[in-house]
This record gives structure tokens, C-alpha cells and sequence, in this order.
């Protein structure tokens, strides 16, 4: 019984949190109470769905931004999966610092999105991604180098002006 009450709660806060304004401050309160960590300055988008049986599977670092439309999967048919290494136990996708998803993207289990990477509208993100990394597609795959983290107040227009083509 205390499994469904516990679902039950985590679907209620999830449903706020995708319907009612507050990109910096309802829509966090209710995403904490669940169980999903964040640092300072986090904001969230319209509509996002963030992982609905294991919430504290997912780690946000300071300064991320979720654009609306965004799904973040931390498990597939009840079986959690978690990246591997040192310090990631207990965590199956994990955002650094200044991250940036754009809207509608879809982030896959067992993912490390590192600090300043941009992930461009619509993506899946199959696989890690690069620090200061902008990718893109279906799979996101690196596109450019980011000389600046999007996230975090930057301008866009600055944002564009820094970033570089992906060499290998």
C-alpha cells in the first residue's frame, strides 16, 4: 500500500508541476518533494515530464535550464538503470552545471550531460555528452563547440558569437 501512496503522490506533484506557472520556484518545489535533486538556479519549462516511478534517479547541477516538452527517462519496464563511475551510485541521468535542453527533447537512462552542454530542440539523447558541447538530432550527435554555457542568464546572441564547429 505505502508503494501506491507513494506513486500516487509522485504523479500528483508531477501533474502540478507540468500545468501551473513557476518555472523558477512552484514547478522546483514540486520536483524536490518528489525526490529529484537540484542545485541553485534551475528552471524548468512548461509540460516536462521528469521520470515518474524514480524521481531520485535524476541530478540537476546549478544553473540548468529544461525547456518546455522535455522527457527525462530514468528507467525502462521498471528496471533502473545508472551510469557508471565514480560518484554517479543511485543517479541514472545527471545534468552539471550551466546544462541547457532545449524543447521537446528526450533524454534516455544512464546519461551524463556535462557542464554547459546544449542539447538542441527535439533531440534524443542517447549517449553522454561532452562538456561545453552543442549536439543535436536523433541520435544527438556533436555539432559545435560551445564557448560559453547557454544556461544561466547568458543572451543568445552572445551564445551564438562563441560557438565553433565539432572537429573530432
Amino acid at each position: 500500500m505505502r508503494r501506491y501512496a507513494r506513486g500516487f503522490r509522485n504523479r500528483f506533484l508531477q501533474h502540478l508541476a507540468r500545468f501551473l506557472p513557476g518555472e523558477n520556484s512552484f514547478r522546483i518545489w514540486c520536483h524536490r518533494l518528489r525526490g529529484i535533486r537540484m542545485g541553485k538556479g534551475v528552471c524548468l519549462g512548461y509540460d516536462l515530464v521528469l521520470e515518474t516511478e524514480y524521481p531520485e534517479r535524476i541530478w540537476m547541477g546549478n544553473n540548468v535550464e529544461i525547456n518546455m516538452r522535455t522527457t527525462l527517462i530514468a528507467h525502462f519496464g521498471g528496471i533502473e538503470i545508472q551510469p557508471k563511475g565514480p560518484g554517479l551510485e543511485g543517479i541514472s541521468i545527471l545534468l552539471e552545471d550551466d546544462v541547457f535542453l532545449g524543447p521537446g527533447v528526450i533524454v534516455l537512462p544512464n546519461i551524463v550531460i556535462r557542464r554547459g552542454a546544449v542539447v538542441a530542440a527535439g533531440s534524443v539523447v542517447t549517449k553522454n555528452v561532452p562538456p561545453m558541447t552543442l549536439v543535436q538530432g536523433n541520435p544527438a550527435v556533436p555539432v559545435a563547440r560551445c564557448g560559453i554555457p547557454l544556461a544561466g542568464g547568458i543572451r543568445y546572441k552572445e551564445f551564438l558569437k562563441k560557438i565553433k564547429p565539432y572537429r573530432p
